[in-house]
């Protein structure tokens, strides 16, 4: 596939691979929070983000590790998406992972953080995501803190400031223009709901 898949397709790839209706509930609300931010972002692609925002947790259809991203692109790669989505998938990861991360979680070596705009927006938006809640980004920040990983979150909290930036505002506001479940409650929401 030479072109970026829109919405549907990217869904029907989603199911395709196994992802759990959770997992695309989680997507579809990062693709939410991601065109909110490509859209006050000049030059950014917002197509590109959206697909992006859409397949980057594909790899989660077989891993739920911190290894689902590399998982995730190979997956790409194999359905011969473009290389911007690859790209995207590979390096959504908090806000990139450096050398002393790849070796502990044992990565394959190569670069995993967001540089281009797209790749920044969608590590954004996914940090913004929590399940299926827009949240803060201190949320992610914290939780890497607690985990022992103060330089995950400083790099969360740079990514952060560097898209707040750009869009004049601080992001961690999208909750105000997009609401907290931008797609209405997710289905493990709904599932407990009618429980009690």
């Amino acid at each position: 596939m030479s072109t970026i898949p829109d919405e549907k397709e990217c869904i029907a790839i989603l199911k395709k691979a196994g992802c759990s209706s959770r997992v695309i509930h989680h997507c579809r609300t990062v693709k939410a929070v991601a065109d909110a931010i490509a859209a006050r972002i000049p030059g950014a692609n917002k197509e590109l983000v959206s697909a992006g925002a859409l397949l980057h947790d594909l790899g989660r259809a077989k891993d739920y590790t911190i290894l689902h991203a590399v998982v995730g692109a190979q997956m790409a790669e194999e359905l011969n998406l473009p290389q911007d989505i690859v790209e995207i998938i590979r390096r959504h990861t908090g806000a990139g992972l450096d050398e002393e991360d790849i070796e502990f979680f044992e990565m394959p070596p190569g670069d995993y953080y967001p540089r281009t705009k797209e790749q920044k927006i969608v590590a954004e938006a996914d940090n913004l995501v929590s399940d299926s809640a827009v949240v803060s980004h201190r949320i992610p920040a914290e939780k890497l803190i607690r985990k022992g990983a103060p330089e995950g979150a400083e790099r969360i909290i740079a990514l952060h400031n560097e898209l707040s930036e750009a869009v004049g505002f601080d992001l961690d506001l999208i909750v105000r223009i997009i609401g907290e479940s931008p797609l209405g409650d997710s289905p493990r929401h709904r599932h407990d709901r009618e429980k009690s």
